[in-house]
């Protein structure tokens, strides 16, 4: 069978990895402008200035937080990498030209809510946010790449936290929905496919391995995302009839560690907790059977209005996207097994796969069974919107980068997704991460690299700038040129 002859063949950027101009043309500044750089055994930080006078750091956790009284502020001596990133901000045009070198039928960027309302819908739009984020679409649309526009990617703008205390608030609910209205009309036929919250689920993750998080404010804050989410599906809708919405969820897979029936329970109640729990919300439009198990297991109670469960129901998605990077094999008994690591997502170490220089497990069959089971759960198209490996790549003198690494990966993971295709799957693309090297979400680093495009800066903001082709880039565009028939 084959992939369908429209397969979106592409790859994914994301305005708060890889644009840079932080301060420029009136963009107000998002949390990620104050994280610092980790690696993979230091994590990120967030730095603020207390009431006080006196300066703070906290773990970045993906979501909004400051301790009360609380600003966001640079520390002497800190290292912020999203401020420059990549510099997509005045490469664009490059950029988007190297991407139609190799063929790309489509992209998954993302749009800078700090650009188009740096202070909030009342206090006006940012015009020039807004013609730059036009100016990149019509680039698109110049080279037949079909944009996948993704609303929010862990950018939150700053005003949003300091004067009115994160997601927590419900007021944000109508903020976000303003924010989408703006994107709907000015870019209304540029667009096709929408996504509104990318990885909605990962607050959801954050609780496991941060559990001094309010649990009870994490769920509130997942709800209010959640409502939000279904209003914008209802306002895409009608602005323009054509456009598609998706939900986007991050693959969380858990294999149970042994066959002890404990395991097996363990890690279904595992994808309940890390996938399902949100995907089920947003695809049947309504809370799940085993919801309130979650919620007694973290102590949360919610307070869902009749008027949030109708917009839940109006607001279904029309196709189910996600990420895939990795699986984690999850036991009862604490004694067995190394501890791996993950996208936010931590387990015990499969000792059937081989790791990235991060510790993430490299399991491409996890993203076939994956594939099958939101399909057979949800009989709506799938797409594959994140799916890469973070490594170590080297510039040779002739400026070539031998990534084969990179290729060996994706050959396997686009050979399950076509076993998955030829079983009955029905997949609409791929939009690999990422298409081009910028700061990874849970390092900071560009040393992380996942591109098929290099970029010369090091993790310190140093370096040329300049873009390189790599092995991979040329890989890719026969892959996409042969629709995935040509592997090798």
């Amino acid at each position: 069978m084959g992939f369908r002859k429209d397969f979106l063949w592409g790859g994914d950027i994301s305005a708060a990895q890889c644009e840079g101009a932080w301060n420029e043309d009136g963009r107000g500044p998002t949390e990620t402008d104050y994280m610092t750089c980790g690696d993979a055994s230091k994590q990120r930080e967030v730095t603020f200035k207390n009431a006080d006078g006196s300066y703070g750091k906290l773990p970045v956790l993906i979501t909004s937080k400051l301790p009360k009284g609380a600003k966001y502020a640079t520390i002497e001596g800190e290292y912020y990498p999203n401020r420059m990133a990549i510099d997509h901000y005045h490469h664009m045009e490059e950029d988007l030209a190297l991407f139609a070198e190799m063929g790309f039928k489509s992209l998954n960027l993302t749009i800078s809510w700090a650009r188009i309302f740096p202070n909030g819908y009342k206090n006006g739009v940012n015009l020039a946010g807004v013609n730059f984020y036009r100016k990149e679409l019509e680039e698109c649309k110049k080279y037949g790449i079909e944009p996948i526009v993704t609303l929010y990617k862990y950018d939150m703008p700053v005003y949003y936290i300091e004067e009115m205390g994160g997601w927590t608030n419900r007021e944000l609910i109508q903020e976000f929905l303003e924010f989408s209205r703006v994107c709907f009309t000015e870019f209304k036929g540029l667009v096709k496919y929408w996504i509104t919250f990318n990885e909605i689920n990962i607050i959801n993750m954050i609780g496991k391995i941060h559990p001094e998080y309010s649990k009870q404010e994490l769920f509130e804050e997942l709800h209010n995302q959640l409502v939000a989410s279904a209003k914008a599906v209802q306002l895409a809708h009608e602005i323009d009839s054509n456009n598609l919405i998706g939900c986007m969820n991050a693959g969380a897979v858990h294999y149970p560690f042994t066959c002890n029936p404990q395991d097996v329970i363990l890690s279904q109640k595992r994808m309940q907790d890390d996938l399902f729990y949100t995907a089920d919300i947003q695809v049947r439009g309504h809370y799940p059977s085993y919801s309130d198990r979650i919620w007694k297991d973290n102590g949360v109670i919610l307070n869902i209005s009749k008027e949030d469960k109708e917009d839940l129901l109006k607001g279904k998605a029309d196709f189910c996207a996600f990420s895939y990077y990795n699986s984690n094999c999850v036991a009862t008994s604490t004694k067995e097994g190394e501890k791996t690591a993950g996208n936010l997502s931590s387990g015990k170490k499969n000792p059937y796969l081989k790791s990235s220089d991060w510790g993430w497990q490299i399991d491409p069959e996890g993203l076939k069974y994956i594939l099958h089971t939101l399909y057979d759960r949800y009989q709506l198209p799938l797409l594959i919107v994140e799916n890469g490996l973070g490594a170590h790549d080297t510039l040779n003198a002739d400026k070539s980068i031998h990534d084969q690494y990179h290729i060996e990966y994706m050959k396997a993971h686009i050979t399950k997704m076509k076993e998955a295709v030829d079983e009955g799957v029905d997949l609409l693309g791929y939009t690999m991460w990422s298409c081009i090297d910028l700061c990874a979400a849970s390092t900071g680093q560009i040393s992380k690299r996942y591109g098929f495009i290099y970029i010369d800066v090091d993790d310190e903001g140093n370096g040329t700038y300049n873009r390189y082709r790599k092995d991979s880039f040329y890989w890719y565009k026969q892959v996409i040129e042969t629709n995935g028939e040509r592997l090798d």
